[in-house]
């Protein structure tokens, strides 16, 4: 007689539900997470298709890049994540190599000298890659240290996250510099910092802003701290691409004019329609209500990653898991309120969403070590 648990075993294998199960866990996939990101690669895709004005060049290119992009998520997936916390020393003074390398070679694309022409390879930016390494770095190193963290390893968080960042700062390129420094300080608030010192640092620097402002900031800083406080200052200068934006935003109403027929953005009213202001096109042809299926769209995948975060099974993890997921919200927060005229523009893209190249590979890979964090975790370390 044949067992007929061994026939329910069977069966159960080769259902689809448990085919998709295994081939998860083979490939070291967290599955709505995938979902999460593939659906945002396809809004973007139609997004980007309109805000290019039809133009198939661009949108083949964006998806041939994300498709990399992918691809890349899934081998990074495939390592186990001790193996990135043994590496991460090695890893971040790399990534510092090639920032100083940049400074001697680096090639100028619209005012950063950040990018880099090496013969054989594409031309890349290395100040995107310390987006996960400054984390992965400081991860480590509190990690094996007691928490919340003392001033001492505080100190030495600091410098970690303080040196890549003036580096990216000295290449003309704020916004990386800001991003890069934000994943680091992200690992030191979860790691337990008290605050009282959270509050101390914040008051700190709104006292030192007006001395920065004075002495330290370049004239386009200047001018876009200006223009944030008063776009109409200079209409058809600084404050063009804001008062456009915020046009666009508003023709939109609730439903949008329809794909397609953004005025603002096919009348190249919007300057950057295809990368840092390309909201303001969905805005305008979607409406209040395509804004919102983006947000949720983006909630979805940040819930998942803090899911990710608050499941990992040692301190490494968790610290590493909960920076990527905060600086993903950070990028969608600060593009959605520099867009709308919340905060001041510092030229960052919406994520998977925005034309890019480096930066879209970047979150890929910080996608592929949360799927590693959740699938290959399986030890406490302390």
């Amino acid at each position: 007689m044949i067992n007929q648990d061994f026939i329910r075993q069977s069966t159960g294998f080769f259902s689809p539900r448990s085919r998709a199960n295994t081939l998860s866990r083979l490939l070291h996939t967290d599955p709505p997470l995938l979902i999460g990101i593939l659906l945002l690669c396809s809004f973007g895709l139609l997004i980007l298709n309109s805000a290019s004005e039809g133009s198939a060049m661009v949108v083949q290119r964006q998806a041939i890049v994300m498709t990399i992009g992918l691809v890349v998520m899934f081998i990074v997936a495939q390592f186990n994540v001790h193996f990135f916390r043994q590496w991460a020393p090695s890893l971040y003074i790399a990534g510092l190599a090639l920032l100083v390398l940049v400074l001697f070679i680096g090639a100028e694309v619209n005012g950063a000298k950040s990018w880099l022409d090496l013969p054989g390879l594409p031309r890349f930016q290395p100040s995107e890659i310390m987006k996960f390494l400054v984390p992965m770095l400081v991860a480590w190193y509190l990690s094996s240290r007691p928490l919340p963290p003392g001033f001492k390893h505080l100190f030495w968080s600091a410098v970690m996250v303080l040196l890549p960042a003036g580096l990216i700062i000295v290449q003309n390129d704020t916004g990386t510099a800001i991003m890069v420094a934000m994943s680091g300080i992200f690992v030191v608030l979860l790691a337990g910092i008290r605050w009282s010192i959270v509050i101390t640092g914040f008051i700190a620097l709104l006292l030192a802003s007006p001395a920065w402002y004075l002495f330290l900031a370049q004239e386009h800083q200047k001018n876009r701290i200006l223009t944030f406080f008063d776009p109409y200052r200079d209409p058809t200068g600084a404050g063009y691409n804001i008062i456009q934006s915020q046009i666009a935003i508003g023709s939109g109403g609730v439903y949008g004019k329809g794909y397609g027929n953004g005025a603002q953005s096919h009348l190249d009213f919007i300057p950057e329609s295809n990368t840092d202001f390309i909201l303001a096109v969905l805005a305008e042809e979607f409406g209040l209500l395509g804004v919102v299926f983006l947000i949720g769209l983006y909630l979805f995948v940040l819930f998942r990653g803090f899911y990710i975060a608050w499941s990992g099974k040692d301190t490494f993890s968790r610290l590493l898991a909960g920076s990527i997921t905060l600086t993903f919200f950070f990028y969608v927060f600060v593009n959605m309120a520099m867009v709308s005229g919340l905060m001041p523009v510092i030229g960052l893209p919406l994520p998977l969403i925005s034309r890019g190249g480096t930066a879209v590979i970047t979150l890929f890979v910080g996608f592929g070590l949360l799927m590693s964090i959740h699938t290959n975790a399986r030890r406490r370390i302390h």
